[in-house]
């Protein structure tokens, strides 16, 4: 059976993720690459219904909704979707997966992160990201550079209740980071896209040219 590999993007809100995911899945496809690429929360029917209940419903919800809600949609993702694609061979690109839930949910909202881990490992069967890039802004850079439609997460950004929410997040990201340094790639994302990217692709280059050498063996 073929093996793929799993990549995913983090960052805080206005850090340049969509742009890097879409160039990056440019470049693996001009190379023809296989690639899936996919985005949380959604990529299935369910996990999109439940994309636009988290990212605009006026309905609250508790920190804890959050979290299954979230869980949920990946569950299904990783079935569904990513789980079939890496045993096919394929590059899976994610913009965003459980660390964003742990960085969000665990720093942001303060629910314990041994409890936000066990629910991500449900969803997900202990399924990890070879690479994971964090695209490292801080958090008022990242709102000047959002268009003036915003999500739950960006709303009401100018109340200091909210800003510190967002330098929880940064800081969540930053400790993980630390800790799994071999599987982390933090960029300055206030650098220029293009040398986001070329930053990006110095990291990936390697883990598809051992991609390949791991399938040809088998």
């Amino acid at each position: 059976m073929a093996t793929g590999i799993f990549i995913t993007l983090e960052g805080g809100e206005g850090s340049g993720k969509s742009t890097q995911v879409r160039s990056l899945t440019r470049r693996l496809q001009k190379g023809n690459v296989s690639v899936t690429t996919v985005r949380e929360p959604g990529g299935t029917s369910l996990g999109n219904r439940l994309r636009r209940l988290l990212k605009f419903s006026t309905v609250p919800l508790t920190p804890e909704a959050e979290l299954l809600l979230f869980n949920a949609s990946r569950a299904q993702l990783v079935t569904d979707v990513m789980r079939p694609a890496l045993e096919r061979g394929e590059v899976v690109l994610c913009d965003r997966f459980t660390d964003s839930t742990i960085a969000y949910q665990g720093y942001g909202r303060g629910i314990s992160l041994d409890s936000v881990k066990a629910v991500n490992n449900i969803a997900t069967g202990g399924l990890v990201p070879n690479l994971t890039i964090f695209l490292d802004l801080s958090p008022e850079e990242g709102m000047r550079r959002r268009s003036t439609t915003m999500d739950r997460f960006e709303q009401g950004f100018e109340k200091r209740d909210v800003t510190d929410f967002h330098q929880m997040v940064r800081k969540g990201y930053l400790e993980l980071a630390n800790h799994e340094p071999q599987r982390w790639l933090t960029i300055d994302a206030s650098l220029s896209s293009r040398q986001v990217t070329r930053l990006i692709w110095q990291r990936v280059e390697p883990l598809l040219e051992s991609m390949r050498l791991a399938n040809k063996v088998r």
